[in-house]
């Protein structure tokens, strides 16, 4: 029951959300039948709506939330803000029935806001997500086949799918005997996905995408997952491994992709730890030319940092709508906290900085960048990051999302655009034209 609560999907069906909502609903419709003062009640919803509205776009102003709001997100929250105040008005009445139900409605009211807002950015779909646990079951991996790769880079016509392949991925945890080790890291468990051919008799080498999720987040891998699985569906059940792994530690911190000694080594746990445990856990191609690092927001950047910093451990890199550079939303914070103070090393520790010390190591090396063109806060650094990995030599592939911000569209379009860019690269499919 515990784990089913945990990987409850919030956002795809919206079911739940309307549920709550009718729940709601109801218990303010009770409330308002005869009322001692209805007038009281009336007042209190209404100004509690404009209130709840007015702190919305308050807050936003103000860098809050770090962007926009996405849309209808200032609305859900007046809507429970709202309703929350009907319920607490009505709880100074009588008979111990009308209390019970206004109590009920503050409940309600406001887990009803928070999983609208959620909805409306689309991001974060379980409750183990939005505590930043990890509840997936473990499963044994399949058994390394110690084939070779053959050639890696036309596995699209080689390889035929056997009749028994499944028609969908696997997702589970790297928990347990699967646990990625570190070596001075303290991460959450990383989850994985196996594409249909990952799982068959004798499975093939495939490419291999290392995942990171935005800040607050989890290693939730919902939404690679269903790219993927679209992906396979359209290629004979061919599609990267991907493992979404952790670069915070805990939801909300910030270790800006950087070794220290405030939150421990996640650079080497990314670029040391993860890659040794894939070629000796995984049937994946030995050829770092097909390993991808990945991220989201916070992941974003991270991905284009270490691609940048270790071109010898990622073939290829896909941004999206990454931070411009690690701790650019609180840069002294990051200064002081990762960097024990040292500027400099702050400004070293940038993607544009690791450009240079690797100048010349990028041809042949794809990097994918994606943001909303309504994003005005990490779209403009999109851009810069596309443009510096031309120079450097990346082949470079770009999007910018219409009509989109900082949201799970974003996301989930973001990581479409980013697998097919990389198909051909990766082995997965014929190049273009």
């Amino acid at each position: 029951m515990r784990r089913w609560l945990l990987t409850l999907e919030l956002i795809g069906s919206g079911i739940l959300t309307q549920t709550v909502a009718l729940v709601g609903l109801l218990a303010l419709t009770v409330l308002a039948v005869r009322p001692r003062h209805p007038w009281r009640l009336l007042l209190s919803f209404v100004l509690g709506t404009i209130g709840g509205y007015l702190l919305a776009r308050t807050l936003e102003t103000a860098g809050v939330f770090e962007g926009a709001l996405p849309k209808n997100a200032a609305e859900w929250i007046a809507a429970g803000v709202g309703a929350a105040a009907a319920g607490v008005v009505a709880a100074l009445t009588r008979p111990w029935w009308r209390r019970a139900i206004a109590a009920l409605l503050v409940v309600v009211a406001l887990v009803m806001a928070g999983l609208g807002v959620n909805t409306s950015y689309g991001l974060t779909h379980t409750l183990a997500a939005i505590l930043g646990i990890q509840a997936l079951d473990e499963e044994p991996l399949p058994a390394l086949t110690g084939a070779g790769d053959g050639d890696p880079s036309t596995l699209y016509e080689t390889w035929t799918a056997p009749a028994d392949m499944p028609t969908k991925g696997r997702v589970s945890a790297l928990s347990g005997d699967e646990q990625i080790p570190s070596t001075g890291f303290t991460a959450r468990d990383a989850a994985i996905y196996l594409p249909p051919a990952a799982l068959v008799d004798d499975p093939p080498s495939l490419p291999v995408i290392v995942f990171m999720m935005g800040q607050p987040g989890t290693p939730d891998p919902t939404s690679i997952a269903a790219a993927l699985d679209a992906f396979a569906a359209e290629h004979d059940g061919l599609a990267p491994i991907a493992i979404v792994a952790d670069q915070l530690g805990s939801i909300n911190a910030d270790p800006a992709c950087a070794d220290s000694t405030t939150y421990g080594t996640v650079s080497t746990y990314f670029n040391s730890d993860i890659p040794e445990w894939i070629r000796s856990h995984l049937n994946v191609v030995s050829d770092t030319s097909y390993w991808v690092i990945g991220g989201y927001s916070n992941g974003g950047a991270c991905a284009f940092t270490w691609g940048a910093q270790h071109p010898e451990v990622w073939g290829s890199l896909m941004d999206i709508s990454g931070n411009e550079y690690p701790g650019s939303e609180h840069e002294q914070q990051t200064i002081d906290t990762v960097f024990d103070g040292d500027a400099d090393a702050f400004e070293a520790a940038k993607p544009a900085s690791w450009l240079t010390v690797n100048a010349g190591s990028f041809d042949g090396h794809v990097a994918v960048f994606t943001y909303g063109d309504e994003d005005e806060t990490f779209g403009p650094g999109q851009q810069a990051n596309a443009a510096l990995a031309q120079d450097a030599g990346f082949t470079v592939y770009s999007d910018a999302i219409p009509g989109a911000g900082h949201t799970g569209v974003v996301l989930d379009e973001g990581l479409a655009f980013a697998i097919d860019a990389l198909a051909s690269h990766l082995g997965l499919a014929a190049p273009a034209g």
